[in-house]
């Protein structure tokens, strides 16, 4: 995460430099800023992620942490230094939307697993949890689908890439990898959670249909 910081850091330096810094970098760097800042605020919550629950530290974790993510994740940055992108009022309203949607879905999705797991009765949304099996949690936003948070970080990943507008399908790299990523990962979590907890799984999933997002996934 510092590595990709840094890279970005750099890139608003050289448009700065260049006297050419736009809305568009503008917007880019004010959402990578405060993900990345939120991600080390809230470090202890990564504890109940997949990646330390499941992946362990290993050749992914560890050459995704120190190469993958800083050198492709600011894809965008790089993008928009080579290329002048003009953002319409609208565009740039919708932007921030996508963005505060998703990191309010995002952050309050992981928030609320990590609670839980460490006060199984601690109340979801000023409500008492509902819960599966005495197991798995089934209110607020994982009762609106089994992998919600999974759906914040794709919106974040989009509003990182909107401020490059729709020219070229390079910036977008990062949201469409994710995709993939995070459908991959949701396969695997759910072959490991329905050997793992069986029937209680299986109720979870007739309460809570729905995967990553409602009504279409």
């Amino acid at each position: 995460m510092m590595g990709w910081l840094f890279i970005n850091l750099s890139i608003l330096a050289k448009t700065i430099l260049d006297d050419s810094l736009s809305c568009s970098m503008i917007l880019y760097q004010v959402f990578c800023v405060i993900y990345i800042l939120d991600y080390f605020f809230y470090e202890e919550y990564m504890t109940s992620t997949w990646d330390i629950i499941a992946e362990r530290l290993g050749f992914m974790l560890v050459f995704g942490d120190l190469v993958w993510i800083p050198f492709t994740f600011s894809i965008q940055g790089w993008w928009l230094l080579a290329n002048k992108v003009e953002l319409t009022t609208a565009a740039v309203i919708a932007n921030c939307l996508v963005f505060l949607l998703g990191y309010v879905v995002f952050r309050g999705a992981n928030k609320q697993k990590h609670i839980f797991k460490k006060n199984p009765k601690a109340p979801i949304w000023g409500k008492p949890p509902k819960v599966i099996g005495g197991k798995l949690l089934a209110s607020g936003y994982w009762g609106i689908a089994r992998h919600c948070n999974y759906l914040g970080d794709l919106l974040l990943a989009l509003s990182f890439s909107l401020p490059c507008g729709l020219s070229s399908p390079i910036p977008y790299f990062y949201p469409i990898y994710l995709l993939i990523l995070l459908i991959w990962r949701e396969r695997r979590d759910e072959a490991r959670c329905a050997e793992k907890y069986k029937e209680v799984w299986a109720e979870y999933c007739r309460l809570v249909p729905w995967r990553i997002l409602p009504y279409f996934y």
